[in-house]
């Protein structure tokens, strides 16, 4: 089950969406694969720290993070992408590695890598390595307000 605190804010702001349950998978290629979703469509979620705080920089399955051109595409003076020991009581509810890119619900700023805003939908971890939430990418931007950046 999709964690509460993401089902609870998704219905208060009347959005529409699925729940889509796949076999366990750890990496975001492998969801990708098992839940028969295009890699381009279903977004990662990767923990960094930017200027020494928490952020989320949210991008395609299929792509990475590239500090040094995150740093510069947002003008910060350090980006560096976080272990899993920085960030296991940051998500409560969600499995290590499964929290879903909603920063906005955790305190964090979030970063939107430009190729996920060229899809009508978005698809993400739900808070479990086995179920994802697709929507439509304009909720997402609404509800999120993500910095939208080239990285």
């Amino acid at each position: 089950m999709p964690v509460a605190k993401l089902v609870e804010f998704l219905n208060a702001n009347n959005i529409k969406f699925v729940s889509i349950r796949h076999s366990k998978a750890y990496t975001a290629n492998e969801i990708a694969h098992s839940a028969h979703i295009h890699g381009q469509e279903l977004a990662k979620t990767v923990v960094i720290r930017v200027n020494g705080k928490m952020a989320l920089a949210v991008l395609p399955a299929s792509g990475r993070v590239h500090p040094d051109m995150l740093k510069e595409a947002i003008g910060a003076e350090t980006v560096s992408v976080c272990n899993e020991r920085e960030f296991l009581d940051k998500f409560p509810g969600c499995e290590l590695g499964a929290m879903p890119p909603f920063g906005n619900l955790y305190g964090m700023d979030v970063y939107v890598s430009t190729a996920l805003t060229e899809d009508k939908e978005i698809a993400f971890n739900a808070g479990t390595l086995t179920e994802l939430i697709r929507l439509s990418y304009k909720d997402f931007e609404d509800l999120v307000k993500p910095k939208i950046v080239r990285f």
